[in-house]
């Protein structure tokens, strides 16, 4: 019973991760006005919170084995919580842009402890159902922030709300401290693993530059569709600001359903299947977007995010396969900071093409990085697949 409830307040701690993460695209054609501010420098903020949460992965291993898992979640829930509210009460860029770092150092160390911790300890489904409660929270963020906007407030009262939900988090994993404690206590030969291997090395195992570009490329689709796409159907499909936040909701809302439903077809099928399925889903939904009917937005959008479901979380959950429990979680710290890397750098980049050829350039964009993300999975399955047969025929 203490391990399930455990699992609870894990899917509660990734709900608290993605409020903040889907809040900042649909808020920012309303934002960029009054903060008096080019809207591509919607894409610094951006990269000043995923500077953060690399930065954080980074070290992530070296924090997690001084502090703890439980530790760690609850006070970098508890770092996102103060700069939400700060955000609220901000009127000028430069406060946001300070804001923005503790919100992206407090993501980071989270991420990459949640991650390795289930995919030790817990089935592939629960990696799934553990991403689509992020979804939950990306899903809800929106749908918070077009509220707000729909009766004419501010998009800082959206952040208000989405700071108090945050602090209740804190609160509920502060109690569960002792969940964690007992936890760790029953594994304690698995907790215990830690690489001490040097960077340099680490990047050195077989197929670990693949994943890294793997991830790098599925964040940059993910997180510049999610920035990008309430501009691109503002600028270039002409919706309101409200209207297209509510169908980057509906993106969000299909990455949640998706992991739910890929949770059980890791009974079925495997990790590797589900995530060359979700890129085919994707590929899909951009050419539906394509298209010149405005109804054929919204299932666009959906299956875009109905594709990106189980790619992260199937990835993750691979790792300890792909290169060891031994050296799980700190290779766990060094991928997700590639994928913030993409997160950091693509959307700011994005945004400054987008300002020299248009919005519209939006699908062409994520198209290109979608081949490169198929052909490098392609090479890692290979990679992985050929070190396994040496070891059998050995």
């Amino acid at each position: 019973m203490k391990k399930k409830l455990l699992l609870v307040v894990i899917y509660l701690a990734f709900v608290s991760l993605g409020l903040p993460d889907s809040l900042l695209g649909p808020a920012w054609p309303a934002m960029f006005r009054g903060l008096h501010v080019p809207i591509h420098f919607a894409g610094i903020l951006s990269m000043i919170i995923a500077g953060g949460t690399v930065i954080s992965s980074l070290f992530s291993g070296r924090i997690i084995d001084h502090f703890g898992v439980a530790a760690v979640t609850t006070f970098s829930v508890l770092m996102t919580a103060i700069a939400l509210l700060g955000f609220s009460q901000s009127q000028h860029f430069t406060y946001l842009c300070l804001l923005a770092i503790p919100l992206g150092l407090g993501a980071g160390c989270v991420d990459a402890a949640l991650n390795n911790y289930v995919a030790l300890h817990y089935k592939a489904k629960h990696m799934n159902w553990l991403h689509c409660f992020w979804g939950i929270g990306a899903a809800i963020g929106p749908i918070i922030m077009s509220k707000y906007l729909a009766l004419g407030g501010s998009w800082s009262e959206g952040y208000l709300s989405v700071g108090w939900i945050q602090i209740v988090l804190v609160v509920i994993l502060f109690i569960s401290t002792p969940l964690w404690i007992k936890n760790i206590e029953e594994n304690p030969t698995k907790e215990g693993i830690v690489s001490k291997l040097s960077f340099k090395k680490l990047i050195s195992i077989p197929g670990l530059k693949q994943a890294l570009i793997v991830f790098f490329c599925y964040c940059t689709i993910e997180a510049t569709f999610g920035l990008w796409g309430a501009s691109y159907l503002v600028f270039i499909r002409n919706f309101e600001p409200e209207e297209a936040a509510k169908l980057v909701s509906l993106y969000y809302a299909g990455i949640t359903i998706g992991r739910f439903v890929s949770g059980f077809m890791t009974e079925r099928i495997s990790n590797r299947q589900l995530v060359y399925t979700g890129q085919a889903i994707i590929a899909l939904g951009l050419i539906i977007i394509f298209l010149p009917f405005k109804n054929a937005l919204l299932p666009g959008f959906f299956l875009v995010g109905l594709g990106c479901a189980p790619i992260f979380p199937g990835l993750l959950h691979e790792t300890p396969r792909n290169f060891g429990e031994k050296y799980s979680q700190s290779i766990m710290g060094i991928q997700m900071a590639s994928a913030y890397i993409g997160i950091m750098l693509m959307p700011l980049l994005f945004g400054e093409l987008a300002g020299h050829v248009g919005y519209g350039f939006l699908l062409w964009f994520i198209v290109m990085v979608l081949i490169i993300m198929v052909y490098m999975t392609n090479r890692l399955n290979k990679t992985v697949q050929n070190k396994e047969n040496n070891i059998i025929d050995r």
